[in-house]
């Protein structure tokens, strides 16, 4: 097999023919670039240049071997040009991804202020269901997701908290829980949760709850808050539900003794490319400090 400073070394002398240049552009010694080529020589088995005290020239060989190196080689430096201009570069377009109206509003408030850093990057905002964000992040189909922290995967990589919301609970208008101005972690094994894939806002510590083996597992947000309506269920939530997701049919009861939800950004940690650390420093700017609560 080749090697890559044989291949610098032949395809510098066949465009310089000169092995003092040669060496000069290596930023090596003309003896080293002799013997790379001498030994590339022998590898082959035929000369690849003819060699005179005045002059060096490819042989039919050595054009052969330039013609069809040249191209592969220019398409490996191509190649890891692109690599470290995805890495390092502040253009070209990011994806972002949420799931949820109050992450909607964060991410299209946070994208001014990454525009002042990185004018060149286009930031395109797509909404995911809670099961389907990490996926995309671990495909690469989004650089970055708005979710709830902390993320157990020891691919993601989180930033800090952006925004602390309280826990709520969503209840049909007529149930008993909807005349309490709160509830307890405790009250939530008095009635069965509806449990939407991804969703992490069930309160952590709570006692078992009833199970209801046969309903209809939801696929968006909007489809468990009819399963509430339908007095499928109870489904916790956080406290910017009750704004971006008010309905006649629905009442939001604070789960008094739960801990905040903390929402932040996540991405892969193998792709920690310059566009995301941008992005997660204007986040950082835009909330200005301890992420506030919704409460």
């Amino acid at each position: 097999m080749i090697e890559r400073h044989e291949v610098e070394a032949f395809l510098t002398l066949a465009e310089e023919l000169h092995f003092g240049r040669t060496a000069a552009t290596l930023h090596v010694s003309t003896a080293r670039v002799s013997q790379t080529i001498r030994k590339l020589e022998r590898r082959v088995g035929v000369p690849l240049f003819h060699r005179t005290s005045r002059r060096v020239a490819l042989t039919t060989v050595g054009q052969q071997l330039h013609d069809g190196l040249l191209p592969a080689w220019q398409g490996v430096g191509a190649a890891v040009q692109r690599a470290v201009e995805t890495g390092r570069g502040l253009s070209g377009a990011l994806h972002v991804a949420f799931v949820s109206a109050a992450g909607a509003q964060l991410l299209s408030a946070v994208t001014p202020v990454f525009n002042e850093l990185a004018p060149d990057c286009e930031v395109r905002i797509r909404e995911a269901r809670a099961d389907q964000l990490l996926r995309w992040i671990h495909s690469g189909e989004v650089a970055l997701g708005l979710t709830t922290l902390p993320v157990d995967d020891p691919d993601l990589t989180h930033g800090s908290v952006l925004v602390r919301e309280a826990r709520m609970l969503a209840v049909p208008v007529g149930h008993p829980f909807a005349r309490r101005s709160s509830v307890t972690v405790a009250d939530l094994s008095r009635v069965p949760l509806i449990r939407l894939p991804g969703h992490t806002a069930i309160p952590p510590g709570r006692p078992g709850t009833p199970s209801a083996p046969s309903d209809p597992t939801p696929g968006t947000f909007q489809e468990a808050l009819t399963l509430v309506s339908a007095g499928r269920g109870a489904l916790p939530v956080g406290a910017h539900a009750r704004r971006y997701y008010a309905r006649p049919d629905i009442a939001y009861i604070h789960i008094s003794d739960a801990p905040p939800l903390e929402w932040g950004l996540v991405w892969s940690s193998d792709r920690h490319t310059a566009r995301v650390r941008a992005f997660v420093a204007a986040a950082d700017a835009w909330t200005g400090g301890p992420a506030p609560q919704d409460g």
